[in-house]
């Protein structure tokens, strides 16, 4: 995932060494502690076979950016072009360095008890100008990962796409602005099944299509920051519909990858593919009908955008109603490819906001695809926040019955898929010593609240799967770069070595998944 913004903050102030030694001696017991108690939550709570795991991405934690062959992706432009658009002017050049530490990094889930890694494959380490001519070392890379994953128990999920296509599909037709996107992603995607497949049985095509577009095309605060000028002073792009071009060639990659998969390998490799959705939960403000239509709008223009075509072939009606021609039609053979392009369907779940109806009419020259939903968003009601907040966050509320109402109208609404929740998990800052860092009890807080919930989705008929934390590690959280922890692992970036030390939240994992 995937901190939205947030400011620089003063690196971290030094701490005592023998404080932080006491209190790591204090954290190797910490499983048993009252502080890490689990709540009455085991792995037993779950059906037997449920998956537990953690994620992280590529641009995020390997770093190696420039080395090995990788050639550069959008994100390195984006960053470097102008580094003022990153918290701390950062960037994820050498980020955590797993191209190095994977075994370190495999070592620690194993000892935390999990069951499975989603992570991400570069493309650009793959491919370093989109298409052709493979870089070997980066195709020798991600064999020993996932050998080195396999050889420790740990059940590899793959994630073909994750923000950072090569910027050499920019340059030539401006990545999936372009319809040959479809094309040269297939071919990518169709070289990843040959060459990975035989012990990757776990496959996912793309990580959060929408906040791709929206982010991406509409806001502009995401590589490769497109925009309309007269909305957010983007020097390219137009808000108005390039957000839904985008989106519309990303479900045709995926689906084009998912045909490629179940004719070509499925059958002889034994595995499964999905999507990786984001999903908050807009809940109406009031009881009036304006207020639950506009939470109605919000999660049709969110999950819906991508979700419903997947399971019925088409748009929402909503979203056809509103954004009309702007809005992509799929042809007939088209939403025959899309629809039950998935074996399941990956959640990403973070927080869940209030939703009103926005009664203001928009300029036309204002126009975008986040204006389109004809709503607005609070944290609270009255003054009461709809959940407990966490004061290092600006966007994350705790909020577990969020989860449970995301998962159950997956459920109801689009005929009980089967499910992973691919992403949850909480934000905390940098700027604080390393022992406060590890002693995280407010993230403890937050996944004891998230996991009960899950449980609850699960006994009421959700056909949940699998969980998979963000994040395995501190990492380069996008706009936000290292002022974001989101990890169970710090990663201590004053240290040459990048050393990890375990929080307290990891060892309530380690307790919580114990065998």
């Amino acid at each position: 995932m995937r901190t939205r913004r947030g400011g620089a903050s003063p690196p971290p102030p030094p701490f005592l060494a023998t404080g932080c030694l006491l209190l790591l001696l204090i954290l190797e017991d910490a499983a048993a502690a009252a502080d890490v108690d689990t709540g009455g939550l085991s792995r037993e709570s779950f059906p037997k076979g449920f998956v537990f795991g953690a994620a992280t991405s590529a641009y995020q934690v390997e770093g190696m950016a420039d080395g090995d062959g990788r050639g550069p992706s959008i994100w390195d432009e984006f960053i470097h072009s102008k580094p003022s658009r990153v918290s701390g002017k950062a960037n994820a050049d050498v980020a955590d360095d797993q191209y190095h530490h994977y075994k370190e990094d495999v070592d620690i889930m194993v000892k935390l008890n999990f069951d499975s890694y989603r992570f991400s494959i570069s493309w650009s380490r793959i491919f370093p100008n989109g298409t052709e001519k493979v870089n070997e070392k980066g195709v020798a890379y991600y064999n020993r990962l996932i050998d080195y994953l396999l050889e420790k128990g740990i059940t590899p999920l793959v994630n073909i796409y994750h923000n950072d296509y090569p910027l050499a599909l920019d340059k030539r037709y401006k990545g999936p602005l372009g319809r040959p996107f479809v094309k040269d992603y297939r071919e990518y995607a169709d070289f990843c099944f040959m060459t990975f497949g035989d012990r990757v049985k776990n496959w996912t095509t793309i990580n959060e299509p929408r906040p791709i577009a929206s982010l991406g095309y509409d806001v502009g605060s995401f590589a490769p920051g497109r925009c309309s000028k007269a909305i957010f002073n983007c020097s390219a792009g137009d808000s108005a519909t390039e957000p839904y071009i985008v989106s519309h060639n990303l479900l045709l990659a995926h689906a084009a990858a998912v045909q490629i998969y179940r004719t070509k390998y499925q059958e002889k490799q034994k595995g499964r593919i999905g999507i990786l959705l984001d999903f908050l939960w807009y809940e109406p403000l009031t009881r009036g009908k304006a207020d639950n239509y506009a939470a109605q709008r919000a999660r049709d223009f969110h999950i819906g955008w991508f979700l419903h075509p997947l399971v019925y072939g088409e748009y929402p009606r909503t979203m056809r109603e509103i954004a009309g021609e702007r809005l992509p039609k799929f042809t007939a053979e088209e939403a025959t490819t899309v629809k039950g392009s998935f074996d399941f369907i990956g959640i990403n779940q973070y927080t869940a906001y209030y939703v009103s109806n926005e009664t203001k009419e928009t300029p036309k020259e204002m126009t975008s695809y986040q204006a389109d939903w004809k709503a607005k968003f609070s944290f609270a009601k009255n003054g009461v926040p709809i959940g407990k907040t966490i004061p290092s966050s600006v966007w994350i509320i705790d909020v577990p019955w969020g989860l449970y109402k995301c998962l159950m109208y997956v459920k109801e609404k689009y005929g009980n898929p089967t499910v992973i929740l691919s992403e949850n998990g909480m934000e905390e800052p940098a700027n604080v010593t390393l022992p406060k860092a590890l002693h995280d009890t407010t993230r403890i807080r937050y996944y004891k609240g998230y996991l009960r919930q899950l449980k609850k989705a699960v006994d009421d008929g959700a056909n949940v799967v699998g969980y998979y934390i963000w994040s395995l590690l501190d990492n380069f959280e996008w706009a936000t770069g290292y002022d974001s922890r989101f990890g169970i692992v710090f990663v201590d970036r004053r240290d040459s070595r990048l050393k990890r030390y375990l929080k307290m939240s990891a060892y309530w994992f380690k307790k919580l998944l114990q065998r």
